[in-house]
């Protein structure tokens, strides 16, 4: 009798189309593991990210604007949680592996370091290696979860993280279509946070953009997946030239007038005096850093394990142990 996982994998042979990546034919791990009687080998691995601590963190890290007066800005967590739906949705009507499409969706931001691409930008200047957040998202899966012990993730779903913002392409189509859904998320929830903060009047967006999405922000997340499912039906993940001309010119928008905008980044000045001090102190002062990464360190090097203790800080975090450190503490004298 066959197992629940056996059924599930044999349904992915035969109603799946024939690019996508079935759990069957799975690269594997590099630990070998016996495999689960219910789940596919992407479902343990999307529930192990899932699980995992560096998920739950990531609903106290930025997204694009530090520390925002309001609930309804978007954090990296709610990020995460649009590309993981965005992507299911383009992946069921492909017929593509909606599990190891959601397993790297889950997992593709893992690295970011608090305060966003200004704390990466000042980790990657400070670590002797450089530092990037899909590099980190991956090694965060690979070495550092679990006490140290990684989550001993499929190739399909680490190659995916790896490749999901810039280089090389993933090696699966599902890996491709996170890539491209992460865009859409980011973009289409920027335009609305940047709207409610006053920052963006959507009046001004790219004429070119506003004719792909007929002029109203509400359809933008579905004018764009209707684009990418209508164009990617031959083995390829695109928007199509039209389409993806119009979203490259928003993307330069964006970029131009709002994410280098001076209320945008009005708290990014403070951030690397805040990351440096505390990479610094922890250089001196290694021993106050968790075990496991001790323990790690003895063989990736100090700095390498100082620079995975501060990226994988929250912003409140990052900013409690700053003052605990650097700060007098506020003292009564009887």
């Amino acid at each position: 009798m066959l197992s629940i996982r056996e059924v599930t994998e044999n349904s992915e042979l035969n109603n799946l189309c024939k690019e996508a990546s079935c759990a069957k034919n799975s690269l594997g791990r590099k630990v070998y593991e016996s495999p689960c009687s219910i789940r596919t080998c992407y479902q343990r691995d999307r529930d192990r990210i899932l699980y995992s601590k560096s998920f739950r963190r990531l609903k106290h890290k930025t997204q694009v604007f530090i520390s925002p007066l309001g609930d309804h800005y978007r954090t990296r967590l709610t990020h995460t949680l649009e590309v993981a739906q965005i992507s299911r949705t383009v992946a069921r009507a492909l017929k593509l592996n909606e599990d190891l499409t959601e397993a790297i969706s889950l997992g593709h931001d893992l690295g970011h370091t608090p305060f966003g691409h200004a704390g990466e930008e000042v980790l990657n200047k400070l670590c002797p290696e450089g530092f990037k957040h899909y590099k980190q998202s991956v090694r965060i899966l690979d070495v550092l979860e679990n006490e140290g012990t990684g989550l001993n993730l499929t190739e399909e779903v680490l190659n995916g993280i790896r490749c999901h913002t810039e280089g090389e392409e993933a090696f699966t189509l599902e890996g491709r279509l996170v890539r491209l859904c992460d865009r859409i998320a980011y973009i289409n929830h920027d335009i609305e946070d940047s709207i409610r903060a006053g920052i963006l009047n959507p009046d001004f967006l790219p004429k070119s953009f506003k004719s792909v999405i007929n002029n109203n922000a509400s359809s933008i997340v579905n004018s764009l997946v209707t684009a990418v499912i209508k164009n990617s039906l031959y083995g390829d993940i695109s928007m199509g030239e039209e389409v993806g001309q119009a979203f490259k010119d928003v993307h330069k928008f964006m970029y131009e007038n709002v994410y280098l905008n001076k209320r945008s980044i009005s708290e990014e000045d403070k951030v690397p005096f805040v990351i440096s001090s505390l990479y610094n102190h922890f250089l001196q002062h290694a021993d106050q850093i968790p075990a496991y990464l001790i323990k790690i360190g003895e063989k990736d090097g100090k700095e390498k394990v100082v620079c995975d203790y501060i990226a994988g800080m929250t912003d409140k975090f990052a900013v409690s142990l700053f003052k605990d450190i650097f700060l007098p503490r506020s003292s009564r004298i009887f």
